[in-house]
């Protein structure tokens, strides 16, 4: 099997849902060894919808490819203790653990360092104050629902895309090389702790909102499809499809001008208002007027015809569409890009499966590996890892310490 950049180092993962999942994911595809430990049975995600018409969880399989898995009573002591030993071994690759399950008691930080004074651990948490949070209660704390939706409604509309916990997923899988590559240099540990709430607040305080509240006094309301301080909007196509037509740069707009062969009409526009459309904030002042002026080019054109122009001349577009249009019709979304395979999940099927989207010149993009069935390493991990003898595994098994599945078809 071809090595990845990673390959060599061990990640232990005791997690559920999105969050540290995507983390321990995200390592694995670049060819981390990720052991993830959950209860017999499983962890709370386990059987998380949608599911297979055989009940099998396709959430599962999703955010856990690449990985390892064992089985563990984790309410038992030895299996307290087997999984201890698991994310303090010994060696420069080991000794790294992620999670999202609160670090207290026998996973508590200063208790594991008893064992290995230079782990690593990334504890991901919802509040920063401790307080219980998820992904769609942190974003209707950040002002985001009040500016999302149609400008016609006045009622927070949340996300269904779980952003926080994406970008915590990432943000937890670069903690940890960078606290790897600081142990490497200073052969010093550490715990970090990410909190999906400072993850959210920070996008938010980056991307200018709350400085332009407190420098300005200005309060962003409802946009719709227009991007604030440039141009952009959404048009409704001859065949009842939709774009999505972007102008931020001076190059953009000149290109869109272009495609449309309205060059003439938004000079005339622009002489009688004593403007310079070329500067996007002009262009988003007029906004509204600019998409009247090119919404007749696009309700006069089929899709086909307008994707056809619109990329002869470089305009910034895109065409709106379902999540089966984008499967059936995105050449993108297909083996014609190297992100992609066919993947056989065993126990749901098979299906069109991205690995990292990471591209490195130096390295072959790693095949997309299946998620593992919940313990189906467990014996394996049991001796290559903790090196245990065979009758010793095989009592834990008879005293119903750790537990092994079989792989379904």
């Amino acid at each position: 099997m071809a090595e990845g950049i990673l390959s060599g180092m061990r990640i232990i993962e005791g997690s559920a849902f999105i969050a540290a999942p995507l983390g321990g994911m995200t390592l694995a595809q670049m060819g981390a060894d990720v052991i993830r430990f959950d209860n017999i049975g499983g962890g709370l995600d386990a059987k998380r919808a949608p599911l297979t018409k055989s009940g099998n969880s396709i959430y599962w399989a999703t955010w856990n490819k690449g990985k390892r898995s064992i089985m563990i009573d984790l309410y038992s002591e030895k299996g307290r203790e087997l999984v201890s030993e698991l994310i303090t071994l010994p060696g420069e690759d080991n000794g790294l653990f992620l999670t999202n399950l609160p670090m207290r008691g026998w996973l508590d930080y200063k208790t594991l360092s008893l064992r290995r004074k230079d782990l690593i651990a990334i504890s991901i948490v919802g509040s920063s104050d401790g307080q219980s949070a998820v992904d769609y209660t942190v974003n209707a704390a950040t002002g985001f629902p009040h500016i999302n939706g149609p400008t016609s409604d006045k009622f927070p509309l949340n996300n269904p895309l779980p952003v926080w916990d994406m970008l915590a997923g990432n943000a937890a899988a670069t903690g940890l090389l960078a606290a790897e590559r600081y142990r490497s240099r200073t052969q010093k540990g550490q715990v970090i702790r990410l909190a999906l709430t400072d993850i959210a607040f920070n996008a938010v305080a980056n991307s200018g909102i709350t400085a332009e509240i407190q420098v300005n006094g200005n309060q962003r309301g409802y946009e719709g499809n227009d991007i604030y301080g440039s141009y952009g909007h959404d048009f409704a196509t001859a065949d009842d499809r939709r774009v999505m037509v972007v102008a931020v740069t001076t190059r953009m707009w000149k290109n869109l001008l272009n495609a449309t062969d309205l060059n003439q009409t938004f000079r005339d526009f622009a002489d009688k208002q004593n403007i310079n459309l070329e500067n996007e904030h002009a262009r988003y002042y007029w906004r509204k007027e600019i998409t009247k002026i090119l919404q007749p080019w696009f309700l006069a054109r089929k899709l086909k015809e307008i994707e056809k122009t619109l990329t002869q001349h470089e305009v910034c577009w895109e065409k709106f569409q379902t999540f089966k249009q984008m499967i059936t019709e995105d050449p993108r979304f297909s083996e014609n890009n190297a992100m992609f395979s066919n993947l056989h999940q065993p126990g749901v099927g098979s299906y069109l499966a991205p690995g990292s989207p990471l591209d490195f010149s130096a390295q072959e993009r790693l095949p997309v590996q299946p998620a593992p069935i919940l313990g189906q390493h467990t014996n394996e991990i049991l001796n290559d890892v903790l090196g245990l003898p065979d009758h010793t595994i095989a009592k834990l098994h008879d005293d119903c310490i750790v537990a092994e599945s079989t792989q379904p078809e």
